[in-house]
């Protein structure tokens, strides 16, 4: 199969065009008409993980490896010690980012993972009727998830509604109206201005909110991939992060 066969497919499925600005979701490494016959589906990258894929094969991930312009291409920095494993292996590389969290992710974690139903907010917010206690929802969010532990702001005792937006989601916190909000990435002064705006608060990791991503993306994939005798393997998300209770 070609690049541009899957690309087309993929595009039809969550559109690159709804990627935001800073984002660099699309073809990252390859041409459209480079040919593959596996494809790797993955959260992220790292150099163990390029030690498991075989040469010619096209990877998807969530995360993009490049964002900004490079200037060098050398093992100075994480994005470039990996591209140039990627052009040794001829390994072509597509990532699906903010364009799929729009589109699939974010829906996927609340419904499937959470088991809420939801309405559509903002791109990146969904909503939910809940009722019930913040200490429920905190220890069904920490079993969902699989956290190994739950940091929160608690400024409701019982949760009418929730929002929640998977990976980092605190720069929308103004945008918000919600009783709780699950996010990942909650930094210090985001818990200070959420107490301010009394929204309570239960930090999902940007790891745990997000590793199901190729599960899902395996699901979407699963019968155009059948269909043309591509092999498909997930990868192993590894969360780069050790928690030591």
């Amino acid at each position: 199969m070609q690049i541009k066969d899957i690309y087309n497919f993929i595009n039809e499925l969550s559109p690159f065009s709804l990627q935001e600005k800073w984002d660099n979701s699309g073809l990252i490494v390859g041409s459209m008409d480079d040919t593959f016959r596996e494809v790797y589906i993955s959260l992220d990258l790292d150099k163990e993980y390029l030690k498991t894929v075989k040469k010619g094969a096209l990877v998807i991930t969530h995360h993009p490896l490049i964002f900004s312009g490079l200037k060098k291409i050398n093992d100075d920095t994480y994005s470039t010690k990996l591209l140039k494993i990627l052009i040794k292996k001829d390994i072509k590389l597509i990532s699906m980012h903010t364009n799929i969290d729009k589109t699939h992710l974010n829906k996927y974690v609340m419904k499937e993972v959470l088991g809420f139903d939801f309405v559509q907010g903002d791109d990146f917010i969904l909503t939910a009727q809940i009722n019930m206690s913040f200490k429920s929802l905190q220890k069904l969010v920490k079993d969902k998830l699989n956290l190994q532990f739950t940091k929160s702001v608690k400024c409701h005792k019982f949760i009418k509604n929730i929002s929640l937006t998977t990976g980092s989601g605190m720069s929308l916190i103004n945008d918000i109206k919600t009783d709780c909000f699950l996010t990942g990435d909650v930094k210090y002064h985001d818990a200070m201005e959420a107490k301010l705006q009394k929204i309570s608060i239960i930090d999902i990791g940007h790891y745990e909110s997000e590793m199901h991503f190729s599960p899902m993306v395996n699901a979407l994939l699963e019968k155009y991939l059948k269909k043309n005798k591509i092999k498909a393997i997930m990868g192993l998300n590894n969360n780069p992060f050790k928690y030591t209770i």
